[in-house]
């Protein structure tokens, strides 16, 4: 595979990925998805999808779990019900995402994802150890798929995320990097926690946004906006990857789902900046 293919986070029926033929008429090479709904991780859809991937040149290189229950309302709601962290539904939840590294065996790819949710700061909390155990009982399990598992990051500061995947202590257990989420969620600067996390990322989001506003980082949200309009640098950014050795996807996340043409047009101009900032760099 070449440095650095244009990806694009798409979906097979469920999630905010773009739809396969917006990714068809863009001439993108290579998608990320959000796993399908559990009635239609089947070994049919699986056949039909890898089918409608062969056909139009693209390929699959990470495949994300989502569950029911999850919102991103606000900054205490997503801390509450995302991932794995709630308690309440970390069994069930562990389980489902076995199931998906299932299906995604089925699709021939390597790589799941997912976020985790808010890791506990204290590291010697019950929580916080049982987080641990069960992550690496699904990280045996995904292992035995074949496969890397990648979080998310935004949610937690690099070197919190570090100390986590220290303590989990599993080589399958990478990170999908995503600066605007670091940004979106007030935990740092996003090409400084590159910099400190850069050995373990298999896999990359481009996303731009700005900052919430001073003295509520961490508290409100930031905005999510159009790649290179936001305060994660593009071209810094890019630099940065290469400095790490990052030679993977570069996939495309636009989280603008009720405007479906506005995200088209978006992704549209993600893509142009993206060979742009390539060609200046290569």
């Amino acid at each position: 595979m070449e440095k650095w293919p244009i990806g694009v986070f798409a979906s097979v029926d469920a999630g905010l990925g773009v739809h396969f033929d917006v990714v068809q008429e863009l001439g993108i090479p290579t998608i990320q998805i959000h796993a399908p709904h559990k009635q239609t991780r089947t070994p049919e859809v699986a056949q039909e999808f890898l089918e409608r991937c062969k056909a139009a040149g693209i390929k699959l290189t990470c495949v994300f779990g989502g569950f029911d229950g999850e919102s991103y309302a606000d900054i205490p709601t997503t801390k509450q019900t995302v991932g794995l962290v709630p308690a309440e539904t970390r069994a069930a939840r562990v389980e489902e995402m076995k199931e998906i590294s299932d299906f995604t065996r089925l699709l021939g790819c390597d790589t799941v994802a997912l976020h985790i949710g808010f890791v506990p700061e204290d590291r010697e909390s019950n929580d916080y150890k049982e987080l641990v155990k069960v992550t690496q009982g699904l990280l045996d399990h995904v292992k035995v798929n074949g496969q890397n598992l990648n979080l998310e990051t935004g949610q937690e500061s690099a070197d919190h995320l570090l100390d986590f995947i220290s303590d989990v202590g599993r080589d399958n257990l990478k990170i999908n990097f995503d600066p605007a989420n670091m940004i979106l969620y007030g935990t740092g600067d996003p090409i400084a926690a590159l910099k400190r996390v850069g050995h373990l990322v298999g896999s990359v989001h481009c996303k731009d946004a700005t900052w919430a506003a001073e003295g509520k980082r961490g508290i409100d949200w930031g905005a999510e906006v159009p790649l290179g309009e936001g305060d994660v640098g593009m071209g810094t950014y890019l630099r940065t990857l290469d400095d790490i050795g990052y030679t993977g996807p570069l996939t495309i996340e636009r989280e603008i789902p009720e405007d479906r043409e506005q995200q088209k047009a978006d992704i549209g101009k993600a893509v142009s900046l993206l060979t742009e900032l390539k060609e200046q760099l290569s």
